[in-house]
């Protein structure tokens, strides 16, 4: 071990109680925190005892180790996997993760034989143990994980990890710049880096990332879920209103939102200086006499509830997700407040005004939207999917705005322009179509590794 990586080890083994106290906090309101907690530092139910004899590093049945640290990088992951499984049959899948959100939909993602359990922490004891336990065949990193002593625990072990559908934006490659007598042997312990675009692989190779290829996005190949978009699309169409949606919201963004609104209230009641916006007339119709529903999805589950009381104290009616049987309610704004459903939310909206990007964030991804047929109005800020947007852009799929009222003022002026709409909802899902192709390369890739190391250890 260098002694930067003990250095390094030396702070996260003492980060333990921290991240733990940590985990408790967010458990009070992400109860999928406090679940298997022992399993982030190593330590494993005896029922997952069993597997440890049969998940050796051969090709055929054994582990393919996929980390998927979060929501967005799980959904994408999904995307590969249904190509592995074909490229692979019998394949069994190990699947990591580090937030409850990621967890949750990896769920969905099983069958008999694969195993789900939370990334390890990034001590030295914690990755022996779980590296110990699973013995993975190959493992694969999306987007962004880099982790020192991972990656170093399985370079000793002969595993090749890979980093799939790999970004890198000028603000991360700073940062690695600054801590390159660490970051820099951890990219090198890569097999290989697979980059969405050349401008990725350009920075990760400035990283020291031994990049192998640039395949694209694996977000452009998602395929909505059709019952969810067809249900949404219904909705929208008895509503009578023309739907724009406020998608994957972070703090701070709905009052923008709301004082967007507020500004445009009538001068009458400006002048009476009402705190609250006129719920009965918030928002106009348009020239063919249909006014707009807002829709507003947060993008992090433990902040529903507050969403749905800032609205309120805004003197706006609210009709959340939740208590929908038959369809939405009557409601100034409907409330989006379920996890796995952004294709119903997609199809029940005419248009999007991209949360994250308002704030400065980094945006959201916008390929969904897109993929589902909803165009996008984009804030400045997307710098974490800085290519996707311009390229949305370009293609007519998307339009950038420079502020919150910009973006508000722009989607209804969207949504009320049919043939406008109309001609932009076609650019959506041609924008999409035009980049698919990812899953299927990664896939490839992935299993001429696996071939490739196999043939060496025989040799």
């Amino acid at each position: 071990m260098t002694p930067a990586r003990a250095l390094y080890s030396a702070v996260t083994w003492m980060a333990q109680p921290l991240l733990r106290a940590k985990l408790r906090r967010r458990a009070a309101t992400e109860p999928g925190y406090g679940v298997a907690v022992e399993e982030r530092f190593g330590h494993y139910a005896p029922a997952l005892d069993s597997l440890s004899p049969i998940s050796t590093t051969g090709l055929g049945g054994h582990f393919v180790w996929l980390h998927a640290v979060s929501l967005g990088e799980t959904r994408a992951a999904a995307i590969l996997l249904a190509e592995l499984r074909q490229l692979l049959p019998g394949m069994r899948l190990l699947l990591t993760h580090g937030t409850a959100t990621g967890r949750a939909e990896g769920e969905k993602m099983m069958q008999p034989g694969d195993v789900q359990v939370w990334q390890p922490w990034d001590t030295p004891g914690a990755v022996q143990r779980f590296l110990r336990q699973f013995r993975p065949a190959v493992g694969i990193l999306m987007e962004t994980e880099i982790w020192p002593n991972l990656l170093a625990g399985c370079r000793h072990r002969g595993i090749p990890v890979v980093l799939a559908n790999a970004r890198l934006n000028e603000k991360s490659l700073a940062g690695a710049r600054r801590l390159s007598w660490l970051s820099r042997p951890a990219y090198a312990g890569l097999a290989a880096v697979w980059a969405q675009t050349d401008a990725d692989a350009e920075r990760l190779r400035a990283a020291g990332a031994p990049v192998q290829g640039v395949f694209g996005n694996l977000k452009f190949d998602v395929v909505p879920d059709a019952g969810q978009l067809a249900q949404g699309r219904a909705w929208r169409n008895a509503s009578g209103r023309r739907v724009v949606l406020l998608a994957s919201s972070r703090d701070g963004e709905e009052a923008m939102w709301l004082e967007a609104l507020q500004s445009n209230r009538p001068p009458a009641q400006s002048a009476l200086g009402q705190p609250a916006i006129d719920s009965g007339a918030f928002d106009e119709a348009g020239p063919a006499g249909l006014p707009v529903q807002w829709l507003v999805v947060p993008r992090h589950p433990q902040r529903f509830d507050a969403v749905r009381q800032l609205i309120e104290s805004a003197g706006l009616t609210v009709s959340p997700r939740s208590t929908w049987s038959a369809g939405p309610e009557a409601a100034d704004v409907w409330l989006g407040d379920s996890l796995g459903e952004m294709a119903l939310y997609y199809g029940m909206s005419h248009a999007a005004l991209l949360g994250g990007s308002y704030a400065p964030l980094g945006g959201q991804n916008l390929i969904e939207a897109a993929a589902c047929g909803c165009p996008v109005v984009t804030g400045p800020h997307t710098f974490n999917f800085a290519e996707a947007a311009r390229l949305a852009c370009e293609a007519g799929a998307a339009l950038r705005v420079a502020d919150m009222a910009e973006g508000v003022a722009a989607a209804r002026a969207l949504v009320h322009g049919a043939s406008r709409l109309a001609e932009t909802q076609e650019k959506a899902l041609a924008f999409t179509g035009a980049h698919r192709g990812a899953a299927l390369a990664t896939a490839l890739a992935v299993a001429q590794l696996l071939r490739s190391h196999a043939a060496a250890e025989v040799e």
